[in-house]
């Protein structure tokens, strides 16, 4: 008797949750409904114009009719057009061995010039970093204003630290 009446209790309490959800559901779905606003536009004696979603503050004014937004899909160009777009390994200009040897071998150069500038450029913008970090102002007594004045230091180093790090990595050939 005592299994039969907590059964009866269960189904009882499923059944007034199913009750509750559907309930909540349709209330949902009626004030989804009325979430649209009007929009109105009013025009200020002086000419200027207001917009305004409040109804009481839209007295004398005209309803706007916004309607949703246009939207065009993507493009998507037919099949034959990309396979006509990408061309052929026998379209493509052939360079010679010699001559592609001698591209690389000016890379590289150009390259080895670069990073040899930057790590010039990096060297000279940690000793001025040094340099800053040595000083101590009378009017830094705060140490975020030392952190402030050695902030434009710290950063030209990373910088330089930066660019020599992707030259290097584009010696390598890992792009």
């Amino acid at each position: 008797m005592v299994n039969s009446m907590r059964a009866g209790a269960l189904i009882g309490e499923r059944l007034v949750a199913a009750m509750r959800t559907v309930i909540l559901t349709l209330l949902i779905g009626l004030l989804a409904s009325s979430v649209r606003a009007d929009i109105w536009e009013c025009v200020d004696a002086d000419g200027s114009k207001r917009f305004t979603n409040i109804k009481s503050e839209a007295k004398g004014c005209k309803v706007l009719n916004v309607s949703p937004p246009n939207t065009v899909p993507a493009f998507k160009p037919p099949p034959q057009a990309k396979a006509a777009a990408t061309p052929t390994p026998s379209s493509f200009p052939r360079v010679d061995a010699d001559i592609q040897r001698q591209r690389d071998q000016d890379r590289r150069k150009i390259l080895e010039n670069e990073l040899s500038s930057e790590q010039k450029l990096l060297d000279q913008a940690r000793k001025e970093l040094a340099e800053q970090e040595a000083i101590r102002l009378g009017s830094e007594r705060n140490y975020q204003r030392v952190l402030d004045r050695l902030e434009p230091y710290k950063k030209k180093v990373k910088l330089h630290e930066d660019n020599i790090a992707s030259l290097k990595r584009e010696m390598s050939g890992g792009r």
